[in-house]
């Protein structure tokens, strides 16, 4: 797997290459702000770009817009995982926007080389992964009237385990249930959300879309 890597901080990003390659992935560039990302991302067509949201010259969300550009306009097969330290729940609503292939986590994670190896992985192949705080704080910031109101409290444990990238097997695992029964809360689900089977639309995606607009 080719990675571009995005991150202000020199020794910070010194780090997070060591853990790349430990993961068995190719650091092809390593940089320190969007436009180097963005250009770095156009030169070397990596499978994902591993992206700081914060970098110079605000420190606000650089690293985010320059992500997003890449997926829009650069080399829109490119899958994106953003780094943050703090959860900020407009930024994984719009990256999420974006469709799959995409990942939000903290950097407190990173460290975890299971982890950020499983994140690459799902990403690369066009899952969704998202933080379980970012999960938290996205559900904690629903309103009453959302769309998800007919949901059940298991069929929201599902969906946000779905929110998190997870497959139908670790869901089961997580909650203790069979094969078939995650399979029927997913149906379930998609069926409260309005979310027909379809040829154009990948169902998990937009089930998690219509959770985080709510």
């Amino acid at each position: 797997m080719r990675v571009v890597l995005a991150e202000d901080s020199m020794l910070l990003r010194e780090g997070l290459v060591r853990l790349l390659e430990e993961t068995g992935a190719e650091v092809v560039a390593a940089v320190g702000d969007g436009s180097a990302l963005v250009a770095a991302v156009a030169e070397h067509r990596p499978d994902v770009a591993v992206v700081d949201v914060r970098m110079p010259p605000t420190f606000t969300d650089e690293g985010l817009r320059a992500a997003l550009r890449i997926r829009r306009e650069v080399a829109p097969g490119t899958a994106i995982l953003v780094l943050s330290q703090y959860v900020e729940e407009s930024y994984a609503g719009d990256l999420l926007a974006d469709g799959g292939g995409v990942g939000y986590l903290l950097k407190d994670r990173v460290s975890r080389l299971d982890e950020l190896s499983d994140a690459l992985t799902r990403v690369a192949a066009g899952g969704t992964v998202l933080d379980s705080e970012v999960v938290s704080a996205l559900f904690a910031r629903r309103h009453r009237n959302d769309p998800l109101g007919a949901l059940t409290p298991r069929e929201r444990e599902v969906l946000g385990l779905m929110a998190e990238g997870r497959r139908n097997s670790a869901i089961g695992r997580s909650l203790g249930l069979s094969a078939g029964t995650v399979e029927k809360h997913i149906s379930a689900i998609f069926d409260k959300l309005a979310l027909p089977p379809s040829s154009d639309d990948h169902r998990r995606v937009l089930a998690v879309l219509a959770w985080l607009r709510g």
